[in-house]
């Protein structure tokens, strides 16, 4: 997208240097990430950045709406209201697909929007990673809103710790050393010094919580970074475990589990920007669009782009008995922007945000870029290819 810059990439990358790459990022944690990582970080023009960032404001628009909350009520799903609510989400993310317009320039796309943590600790690493190995011109950074890595991740640490004592703050997942993203839980906790724990290790005493450390010792937990996805956790009814998040606790939750309702495929229907693609709750069209092959049907409740139908017939549609829970989103048609040595590679870029409470908006902060040369962005539609997988943006500074 910056043809120099991308042209001196390709020309200089070796085999060796990416293998030399992959190992710091591994080591510093001792893990091995599961996931596939790109030869190659994305170069982001100006103008680029420029469109991404009015993007997230004119999103972030509707979600601060006064009357955001009751627009999004019907998300959270029934008799699973968990206390504690916050004003508005602590995380939130927007994916765009880089696609060309009619005047053959680039141009975002939303794709999903998203109130729940992300790769916040693994992208930093990654960025500092391909810096140091690769030829990353200085005047440009995978942060925004004027942050270095330091000051980065000192925000992170007001934001999750504050005044608590590490110890007390807990990142909660389901089986944490069995999800894919994990190697971000490990690199938080070696640079915030909380605690990962499955929902299975949390007790319970009267509204307090607690956990055991390596002594055996009762620890009490003040705060919950949630990593949990909170309506796969429900199906999960071989967990054996004391805490409940319906059950009012005296806890202080860092990302509640509403905003991962509240803010997902549920709100695209409600936002208007040249950015967003045209979005239907199914349930509420009374036509359906005669070009029906240009649009998608996604479930509202689903997680890693299971369920999503591309091709979409009125017979599909027509088969759905719980139309409520659906969405009919007009197609993004994902351009390969991305010079590559053998074909160009799509690309879809997550901007990464943080909400402290109290603040009026939420900061855009980093980053994330996937590299895609299948059908769809993903792991499954990119088998046995090369110079694909998760990277970071790079955006002049």
């Amino acid at each position: 997208m910056i043809a120099d810059i991308r042209a001196r990439y390709n020309r200089e990358f070796t085999p060796e240097k990416y293998q030399a790459m992959l190992q710091p990022v591994a080591a510093a944690y001792q893990h091995q990430p599961a996931f596939r990582i790109a030869e190659t970080p994305v170069f982001l023009p100006p103008e680029l950045k420029a469109m991404l960032l009015e993007a997230c404001e004119e999103i972030t628009d509707v979600l601060c709406r006064p009357d955001f909350k009751d627009l999004s009520q019907s998300a959270i799903l029934k008799g699973q209201v968990v206390p504690g609510e916050t004003d508005h989400t602590t995380f939130l993310q927007m994916d765009f697909g880089l696609c060309v317009d009619e005047h053959g320039k680039i141009s975002p796309q939303l794709i999903e929007v998203q109130g729940f943590p992300s790769l916040y600790f693994f992208q930093d690493l990654l960025a500092r990673s391909y810096r140091q190995h690769f030829n990353i011109p200085t005047n440009f950074t995978h942060l925004l809103g004027g942050l270095n890595s330091e000051s980065y991740i000192e925000l992170l640490r007001k934001i999750i710790i504050g005044d608590s004592r590490p110890e007390e703050v807990v990142l909660l997942e389901v089986d944490p050393h069995k999800q894919v993203t994990q190697i971000d839980f490990w690199a938080g906790e070696a640079l915030l010094g909380f605690k990962t724990k499955c929902v299975t290790d949390i007790k319970v005493s009267g509204k307090d919580l607690y956990y055991l450390n390596e002594a055996g010792k009762k620890v009490g937990i003040e705060k919950i970074y949630n990593r949990v996805i909170f309506d796969e956790l429900i199906h999960r009814d071989d967990l054996q475990r004391d805490f409940y998040f319906t059950k009012e606790a005296n806890v202080q939750w860092i990302g509640h589990p509403h905003w991962f309702f509240r803010i997902s495929k549920h709100t695209l229907p409600l936002l208007d920007s040249q950015y967003v693609p045209k979005t239907y709750f199914l349930h509420e069209l009374e036509t359906l669009p005669d070009d029906l092959e240009n649009y998608v049907l996604k479930p509202l409740y689903s997680f890693a782009g299971t369920g999503v139908l591309i091709n979409v017939n009125r017979y599909d549609l027509d088969s759905i008995k719980d139309r409520e829970n659906y969405i009919l989103q007009r197609k993004v048609n994902y351009a390969p922007v991305v010079e590559t040595p053998d074909q160009p590679a799509k690309c879809e870029i997550r901007m990464l945000m943080l909400w402290e409470r109290g603040a009026p908006r939420p900061l855009i902060v980093n980053n994330l870029a996937r590299l895609s040369k299948g059908e769809m962005i993903g792991v499954r539609y990119n088998k046995d290819k090369d110079w694909v997988g998760g990277s970071i943006g790079y955006f002049p500074q």
